[in-house]
């Protein structure tokens, strides 16, 4: 992994993506933690969460809560939907000069969202968080899920010979200038999870890990379904490998490219 750059410019203001698909159960509570925790830590953020085509209360509920925290930026994806789209459709249409993705369903820790937060400031460019380091760890993941989850992400490692071995998990972080150099992005469906980072990695930003907790969902239903998902996973997983083995690097960072 690249080194930080202690000179990086500090940062002005955080988005947090989350998109969100039929989640009246538990949209407002994430919404509510999230906010109340980046206050408290004084971090300057929006929350923007993108309705991708849900059939129940979920914009409703954000309409309401918009009230009440004024950092609340939601949106409507029209259209076509798909997860990938709607964390796209949310970072063209966020304001930070960082950015974190993060799942609607209290999956994910908010607490950790302020110490992703605090390592881009130290001058890092990514940050991934791994739920299978020390200190990480899952509660109630489901058995299969997790077998597929460790084979998966130990393909990818020694595909790319790299170190991180969570590649697969959405929550991780960006300054906005990754984000833009790893466009355009191909992934309408989870496997943008995998894209963004690999990317990154291939095009030569600096990335740092650090351990998150995973909780799973307690209402509604998961969106990831494995059956559906093995060949985009596949799909997109090689077409980084061909990018990092066969472009050249064509696509590297501009203070990268000779």
């Amino acid at each position: 992994m690249n080194e930080l750059n202690p000179n990086a410019p500090k940062l002005k203001l955080l988005s947090i993506i989350i998109p969100a698909r039929d989640e009246e159960g538990c949209i407002a509570s994430t919404v509510k933690h999230l906010n109340l925790e980046l206050k408290m830590r004084e971090v300057p953020h929006e929350i923007v969460v993108v309705d991708d085509g849900s059939t129940d209360n979920t914009w409703n509920i954000l309409e309401s809560l918009k009230t009440e925290i004024p950092e609340l930026a939601h949106l409507q994806n029209l259209g076509p939907h798909g997860f990938g789209r709607a964390i796209v459709y949310g970072m063209d249409h966020s304001d930070g000069d960082a950015l974190v993705i993060m799942m609607a369903d209290q999956s994910d820790d908010p607490r950790d969202v302020t110490k992703y937060w605090d390592l881009l400031n130290e001058g890092w460019e990514c940050v991934f968080g791994s739920r299978f380091v020390a200190g990480g760890g899952v509660v109630d993941y489901p058995k299969f899920k997790l077998f597929v989850n460790r084979r998966v992400n130990w393909f990818i490692r020694m595909l790319f010979r790299i170190k991180l071995n969570d590649t697969t998990n959405a929550f991780k972080a960006y300054r906005r200038t990754v984000i833009d150099g790893c466009r355009p992005f191909l992934s309408p469906h989870f496997n943008l999870t995998v894209e963004i980072p690999l990317k990154a990695i291939i095009r030569q930003y600096s990335w740092t890990t650090m351990p998150i907790t995973w909780r799973n969902r307690t209402t509604g239903e998961a969106k990831l379904k494995l059956k559906e998902m093995g060949s985009r996973y596949l799909f997109i997983v090689l077409y980084c490998w061909l990018e990092k083995y066969f472009s050249r690097g064509d696509y590297r960072k501009p203070d990268d490219i000779k």
